[in-house]
């Protein structure tokens, strides 16, 4: 999906987005931010009526810089932050909600036809949109976000790029043509067939229109995307968008200042002022909530015991479950020293044996973290949840773990596993900024050492995380690292893991297997039946959660704190899959 996000407080990756078309795999989201931990009446974001005028401030995730403001992202740039705040801008071509289906009313198309062989997909852009200039959103403005796309996904794209998704959706390389039938149609065919929900809800998803006859200035594609690159980077580079806010101001490690579109053609938001703030620690970011100069925010879990004192002023707090991966990622990719011990399936199988999850569950997040045991959570339960994996392949056991190490050749020498002159040794960076972060790295270090393997831990900002462990031209920067998630939001919101595990995925960490590769293909093809289609799925499920390609963690709630006068932010939290709408949050007046 579309984003890392950093652990322990967030909603969104990502990592969080109600008319409904048919699910083809009748996906059933169950569970998001049903429970709340308020003792006062959790209805009351949602009572009454909108009121115009208010400031709704956001607190960001703390030590959580916005670092691109363009739909397109490149892989340094991936984050559910990035992406919230521009869909703020953006809209995109397809909007998918919290229960996993297309909501045509907050996408640009109107409705996507296709034919039974899943090569031929017709778009039909709803020509109610316009930018905030008074231009309709057209099919032009689709082709230049395509272009931009293909060439930023081409091996030689100049720095910043890649773009994150290429390699997901068949994006760039499994595209034929994409053509302009009249202003508002758009035909996408494809070389070779593809399930057809795959393809909409990876490769379309994708496609967010910029608009052309404002930023397509160079009629050369690769300076258009240095020109591009270049410049999102900067807040306020481009003032003509479609979405329902645009940005007036940006500081980074301070605060990004929007306010609504005037000219919006959805739901208007009626606050007066948007400001996303910038937290430098979870205590920074609780001072806030407690004084009520933050509307909307994050309780860190390692503050779970302090929560009475925002309860008390009439906060809701509520835990929001998104449908995403939690893991602790291992350097594969070529180049790096430790590629060659963590290519050892026996390495990661023993690795995972040394992970408390359920420890870690209830000693740190209270509950609100249950286990994951493979690449699709128990919580919020889909369809996508394979059956087999109610049972943890790999359970807690540090003694089977470093015999598994030991039947190998490895023999501990002075607490630390050795073999020759390699030894378990590693330096793993968590993201900094939160109690439950650190105090989760720490737990870790510590079962670890119980199978011999020795961890130095580093704490780095989540933006400083990102840019380290995404780049695989710097391998050698970086060993382990753990505190993220991946939430399936784009690119891959259906979560059949090409973007993460296939060889050389874009937002994988260099971990290749030819039977995972084939495996995921076979997810990609049309089948006449939907449990042949969840057949094909659970087999490549199965086979990750056995792979161990990253190491398996705890699906961590974010607890969202609502002040008492922001409204409607519960109902339009979108939480499973990260992005809320957030125009339709509102503000009542201050007594």
């Amino acid at each position: 999906m579309r984003m890392l996000k950093a652990r322990p407080t967030m909603r969104n990756s990502r990592a969080a987005l109600i008319a409904s078309v048919s699910v083809f795999l009748l996906i059933g989201v169950s569970g998001c931010g049903a429970r709340t931990t308020s003792a006062t009446n959790a209805a009351h974001p949602e009572s009454g009526h909108p009121t115009l005028g208010g400031t709704l401030t956001y607190a960001l995730p703390p030590q959580t810089n916005l670092t691109w403001f363009l739909p397109m992202m490149s892989a340094s740039s991936d984050s559910n932050y990035n992406i919230e705040v521009a869909e703020q801008m953006y809209k995109p071509l397809i909007w998918i909600n919290g229960q996993y289906q297309i909501d045509w009313t907050s996408s640009l198309a109107k409705k996507i036809t296709y034919n039974s062989a899943g090569t031929i997909y017709h778009i039909f852009l709803n020509p109610k949109w316009h930018w905030s200039n008074g231009q309709p959103v057209t099919s032009q403005d689709v082709l230049f976000s395509w272009n931009v796309i293909r060439a930023a996904s081409a091996p030689n794209a100049p720095d910043p790029w890649p773009f994150v998704g290429e390699g997901t959706g068949d994006i760039p390389t499994g595209f034929q043509s994409v053509v302009a039938n009249g202003r508002y149609e758009v035909t996408v065919t494809l070389k070779h067939p593809a399930n057809q929900q795959w393809f909409i809800y990876n490769g379309l998803t994708q496609i967010t229109p910029l608009p052309a006859a404002v930023l397509d200035i160079h009629k050369n594609i690769r300076n258009e995307i240095k020109y591009l690159g270049d410049n999102a980077t900067n807040p306020v580079f481009n003032h003509v968008v479609d979405g329902p806010f645009q940005m007036v101001s940006g500081t980074p490690n301070q605060e990004w200042v929007m306010v609504p579109n005037p000219h919006y053609d959805g739901h208007k938001s009626t606050v007066k002022k948007l400001i996303f703030t910038y937290e430098g620690s979870s205590a920074a970011e609780f001072a806030g909530l407690k004084t009520g100069a933050i509307n909307y925010g994050y309780l860190d879990l390692g503050q779970y015991g302090s929560r009475q004192a925002l309860m008390s002023m009439g906060d809701v707090i509520t835990p929001e479950y998104t449908l995403g991966v939690y893991y602790t990622d291992l350097n594969m990719f070529p180049g790096s020293p430790t590629r060659a011990i963590f290519d050892r399936l026996y390495i990661r199988q023993a690795m995972q044996m040394g992970i408390d999850n359920s420890a870690i569950d209830q000693a740190i997040y209270h509950g609100f973290a249950p286990p994951e045991d493979g690449p699709i959570p128990s919580i919020p339960l889909t369809k996508f949840y394979s059956p087999a994996l109610k049972t943890n392949p790999y359970p807690y056991n540090p003694a089977k773990g470093k015999a598994l190490l030991e039947a190998h050749g490895w023999h501990e020498v002075h607490g630390i596993m050795t073999k020759g002159d390699r030894q378990l040794k590693f330096q793993m960076l968590y993201v900094s900024g939160t109690l439950a972060g650190q105090d989760e790295a720490i737990l870790m270090k510590q079962d670890f050492s119980k199978e011999g393997i020795d961890i130095t831990l580093k704490p780095m900002p989540f933006s400083t995380f990102i840019s380290v462990t995404s780049n695989p031209k710097s391998p050698k920067q970086w060993q382990m690292g753990t505190g993220l998630e991946w939430t399936y939001n784009g690119p891959g919101f259906y979560p059949s893991g090409g973007e993460l595990f296939s060889t050389g995925a874009p937002s994988g960490f260099g971990y290749s297997n030819s039977e995972e590769d084939a495996l995921i293909r076979a997810t990609h093809l049309p089948y006449a039946t939907t449990d042949e289609t969840m057949q094909h799925f659970y087999a490549y499920e199965n086979f990750t959660a056995a792979q161990v390609p990253f190491l398996w963690g705890t699906n961590v709630a974010t607890l969202a704190v609502h002040a008492p006068d922001l409204h409607d932010s519960v109902k339009y939290a979108d939480a499973a899959v990260g992005f809320p709408q957030i125009q339709y949050w509102w503000i009542s007046p201050s007594d």
